[in-house]
């Protein structure tokens, strides 16, 4: 089902749920909607899937923190 892996997500990721509903619907209620029973089409169901596996995706292949690419952010400072 959508809300339970919606949950997950948002759990997983501290994101309050009508921030979720803004960036993968567009819809600050989406959420809200799906708590209260809201079933969403397919075609919806399957871009909010895609939109939480791009989201993961994009936070795999993020740089780690203090870093910016292949050159650290105190390197950066010296440069200055």
């Amino acid at each position: 089902m959508l809300l339970r892996k919606v949950e997950k997500f948002m759990a997983a990721h501290e994101m309050p749920a009508t921030k979720f509903g803004r960036l993968a619907a567009q819809d600050p209620r989406f959420v809200l909607d799906l708590r209260m029973g809201r079933t969403p089409r397919p075609a919806t169901e399957a871009r909010i899937n895609r939109w939480m596996a791009d989201y993961n995706a994009s936070l795999n292949a993020s740089p780690e923190p203090g870093t910016f690419g292949a050159i650290e952010t105190k390197e950066l400072s010296h440069a200055v």
